[in-house]
């Protein structure tokens, strides 16, 4: 890079004003950047969706069911793998 010469106090006030600016603009995308990184590494949405599903399997007289029969089905299923 070629060093640069400058005749005035002000040219060398407005390159100082653009790097201000360029270093702010930067400073942005990265947020942006890191913003949306965080935005797909959390599941939030699938989250809400499972807790929403939850709630409609496990209410009502279905969901009363399930909740007993759970238990001893796993119960049932790990007495199988350990061939008792």
């Amino acid at each position: 890079m070629e060093t640069k010469k400058y005749s005035s106090y002000v040219a060398i006030e407005q390159d100082l004003e653009i790097l201000k600016i360029e270093k702010e603009l930067y400073y942005q995308k990265m947020l942006l950047s890191v913003e949306k990184t965080k935005e797909s590494i959390l599941p939030s949405k699938s989250v809400n969706f499972l807790g929403n599903m939850y709630q409609k399997v496990f209410s009502g007289p279905y969901g009363t069911i399930l909740k007993i029969a759970i238990p001893y089905i796993i119960n049932w299923y790990i007495n199988i793998k350990r061939g008792d």
